[in-house]
């Protein structure tokens, strides 16, 4: 599946594949839209990695 094919399925703009590249953030609505059109669970595209909270 293309970036652009997941944007379309998913309903979701450009900016959440470019943040999705650089490690930025996206909504649990956005994963929630990745996984339906996936056919996948959350955990299965994401890893909790312990590190540096925003404030720090």
């Amino acid at each position: 599946m293309t970036n652009a094919q997941l944007q379309q399925q998913a309903g979701f703009s450009a900016n959440i594949i470019t943040r999705l590249k650089r490690d930025g953030y996206i909504s649990l609505e956005s994963v929630e839209s990745i996984c339906r059109v996936m056919g996948c669970k959350v955990d299965d595209i994401l890893d909790f990695v312990p590190g540096k909270t925003p404030e720090d």
